[in-house]
């Protein structure tokens, strides 16, 4: 990646540069990247050790306790999942220009909102909206 050679470990994407310029998206290339590699690296992790945890437990209250805790593990690696999906789409919108662009309005979303939920895709105006209306037909 050509990008790379240019962009310092300490850069941030400014407002006072051209929005989605080269160094801007490759910072929220390797922000989604990275975030990627810990999620599949925790992945890994508990695959291990539910794998590793298959021994007969004789007490009910702690074999029950075990059984708690491994779905709350397993509902927490799916929500891992669902988020690995947005980290690609979002890794695909930058392959192809779209990335940091509002899906509703097509105005650009603060760099600030990017950098702190590098996977959003709507503007924070759009997506108060959205939960409005959510809200109101969840109401119904």
């Amino acid at each position: 990646m050509k990008a790379e050679t240019f962009l310092s470990d300490d850069y941030r994407p400014a407002e006072d540069e051209p929005f989605m310029n080269e160094r801007q998206l490759e910072y929220f290339r390797r922000k989604l990247l990275n975030w990627k590699d810990d999620l599949l690296s925790d992945s890994r992790d508990t695959i291990e050790s539910l794998q590793g945890n298959t021994r007969n437990i004789p007490d009910v209250a702690d074999r029950a306790s075990e059984e708690t805790d491994r779905a709350l593990e397993l509902r927490t690696r799916d929500r891992q999942r669902k988020l690995v999906a947005k980290i690609d789409a979002a890794l695909r919108r930058i392959d192809e220009g779209e990335y940091g662009y509002c899906e509703v309005t097509g105005e650009p979303i603060s760099l600030k909102r990017l950098d702190a939920r590098p996977i959003a895709t709507m503007s924070l105006e759009a997506q108060e909206r959205h939960e409005r209306r959510e809200k109101v037909h969840r109401d119904d």
